[in-house]
């Protein structure tokens, strides 16, 4: 069996778990860096202000819903996966896993800064602290926008 004939063989379910794998995996990576980000600067405040932990912990927990967007796409596509699946259909669900996985990374990251900030909203103004999960939400539109087109994609074409 040449390379070429693996390839048109075997190549739909590769790509399809590449899909799987950019999804998971980039999504992850940013909310872990996102939630880092955001447990440096908690971290900080609770030393200082222990009975903050409550509202600091809602704006770490914030840039982990991108990793969860990326797991659910992943568990979908996973489900189509398939050794016989065509060529095209591992390379549809490879670029349906792209949204998810390419904004979901940077999105967390930059919701990690936003929501540091609204931390130090959280250390010099208690009663202002809901500003600053407003503030991060906003960047988990993109996210989430992102999730629903993969979503769609994944669910969008049937071979």
């Amino acid at each position: 069996m040449t390379f070429t004939d693996f390839a048109v063989q075997y190549g739909g379910v590769f790509f399809a778990g590449l899909g799987i794998a950019v999804a998971v995996f980039f999504s992850g990576i940013g909310s872990a860096a996102g939630i880092g980000i955001v447990g440096e600067a908690a971290s900080g405040l609770v030393i200082e202000e222990p009975e903050k932990f409550g509202k600091s912990l809602v704006l770490q927990l914030l840039p982990g819903t991108q990793g969860l967007y990326g797991f659910v796409i992943g568990l979908l596509v996973l489900a189509k996966l398939d050794l016989g699946m065509s060529l095209a259909e591992g390379l549809y669900l490879f670029a349906a896993c792209l949204p998810v996985g390419i904004v979901g990374w940077r999105s967390a990251i930059s919701q990690g800064k936003v929501s540091a900030a609204g931390i130090s909203i959280l250390a010099k103004n208690e009663e202002q602290s809901t500003k600053g999960i407003i503030y991060a939400v906003m960047v988990e539109t993109y996210a989430l926008l992102a999730f629903v087109i993969s979503l769609i994609l994944t669910n969008a074409v049937s071979f």
